[in-house]
């Protein structure tokens, strides 16, 4: 630009000499006058023109290609600029779209917080409840242990004192009763412990759950801790074998949940029965249609942590009215007794239902309950038939074909598995679906063959005898 404004102002100084008849100016350069076009009779001077013109002609053509270069580029920078304003528009409105999410969780895990701050206060008052009636058990087992000692002495004087033999009879008999309510009241006392340790059980869950809603209430996978320092208590002992009320044998018990139905049960619950060769033991039954079946594993909160030894499997833990697993020797026992179908229902984060039925049978301890099963049917895609023939696996006991690996350990829970296999129904619980492939790996979850593998929020494993083949 300064060249121009040199030559544009030296053409101007020219022109006004020349008009007012002042001498030109002189060239800054050579100090050569510089001469009008029109000047006569001097043609040199116009040649100096002439090529002072060319300059100028030159200059200008250099000074536009500059300028065009000036231009192409700043067009670049522009449009550069305006890519990224676009890729800044783009994450910006995916940062709100995550942050209007993370609002929506944050309210909702608000709500579950208020939730289970109520039921916390329910269950303390439950426990306090029970406590209470525990105490008035006691008291009155001890005034009985003191009437019965009373009645004992009374029985030797009246022995002593030679009685009629049918008053000796009725005292035994009351000597029996009072027994019989002695064992009534020992029992009660058990399953009303039972009670109260899951009570404070499920109080700790509550409390550790709240704990980790208020440390961290952004996180998307919500996993239930499992308290590995206390194994929860279990309710799936055996049962004596004469009933509380001293009159039924345990050999009067149905042999499965099928025997109950068909006494004219049709209620779902808390049944005892007695297979072949076994203790008499509680089972949940679960009534239908089709008839009795007996539950040997239910997930539906994460309330049960299913990381256990392979003497828990064994025995099985939980609570028959919520989280379970009926244990491995109580459903070989069951399986033993004819020909039984195993049906499997999943329900997955989007409420969907789907069921598969599988003929099977199950080996005793000492093959390490190894599992055999046919496909059936149902509206679930198979993934346990490579699974049949696969001993129990736990982490303290690896009975997978994995040999550089443990499955039970990595991926957490008892199951037949098959290095590692494409399920595991015994994994640990997330509450909501994961983005993360080990995390979910670890999971309740049902992957059949190559297709893409899913989370489960609820699970259901029943047994009940297979219709006859004609």
């Amino acid at each position: 630009m300064k060249p121009l404004c040199v030559l544009l102002l030296l053409l101007g100084l020219c022109s006004a000499a020349a008009a007012e008849g002042l001498p030109a100016p002189s060239n800054p350069v050579t100090n050569a006058p510089i001469l009008p076009p029109d000047a006569p009779g001097q043609g040199k001077s116009r040649f100096a023109m002439l090529d002072d013109v060319r300059l100028l002609a030159n200059g200008l053509l250099q000074l536009g290609q500059s300028l065009r270069e000036f231009v192409h580029k700043t067009k670049a920078q522009i449009n550069d600029i305006f890519e990224k304003l676009n890729i800044f528009d783009r994450s910006f409105y995916q940062l709100s779209v995550v942050t209007s999410e993370i609002k929506e969780e944050e309210e909702e895990l608000k709500k579950t917080t208020t939730f289970l701050k109520v039921n916390n206060e329910e269950i303390r008052n439950l426990s306090l409840e029970i406590n209470s009636k525990i105490d008035g058990i006691l008291q009155e087992r001890s005034q009985l242990q003191t009437k019965v000692g009373g009645l004992e002495e009374k029985l030797k004087g009246l022995s002593q004192s030679m009685a009629p033999a049918d008053q000796i009879q009725e005292m035994t008999a009351l000597k029996d009763v009072i027994e019989s309510q002695e064992r009534t009241i020992t029992d009660l006392l058990t399953a009303v412990r039972g009670q109260n340790e899951q009570l404070n059980y499920q109080s700790s869950k509550i409390k550790s759950l709240e704990d980790k809603l208020n440390f961290d209430p952004f996180q998307e996978t919500a996993e239930k801790p499992p308290n590995s320092q206390s194994d929860p208590p279990s309710v799936l002992h055996y049962l004596p074998e004469i009933s509380t009320n001293g009159s039924m044998n345990s050999s009067d018990l149905p042999m499965d949940c099928s025997e109950i139905f068909n006494q004219g049960q049709r209620n779902s619950g808390v049944y005892a029965i007695k297979p072949n060769q076994s203790k008499p033991f509680n089972v949940f039954c679960e009534m239908s249609s089709d008839g009795g079946a007996v539950v040997i594993q239910r997930r539906e909160d994460g309330s049960v942590d299913f990381d256990q030894t392979w003497e828990k499997y064994k025995k099985g833990f939980g609570d028959l009215q919520q989280e379970f697993w009926l244990g491995l020797e109580k459903i070989y026992a069951i399986a033993r007794q004819r020909e039984y179908m195993m049906h499997i229902q999943l329900e997955d984060w989007k409420q969907e239902t789907r069921s598969i039925a599988y003929l099977f049978t199950l080996d005793g301890p000492a093959t390490d309950f190894t599992l055999h099963l046919t496909h059936l049917r149902g509206n679930l895609t198979d993934a346990m038939s490579n699974h049949t023939g696969m001993r129990f696996s736990t982490k303290d006991r690896d009975n997978d074909n994995h040999e550089d690996s443990n499955c039970a350990r990595n991926y957490t829970g008892g199951w037949w598995f098959n290095a590692c296999g494409d399920t595991n129904l015994n994994g640990r619980y997330l509450w909501l679906k994961s983005r993360g492939r080990s995390l979910r790996r670890k999971a309740i979850y049902w992957k059949p063959g190559r297709e893409i593998s899913y989370t489960l929020k609820s699970t259901k494993i029943s047994m009940q005898p297979a219709p006859r083949r004609h």
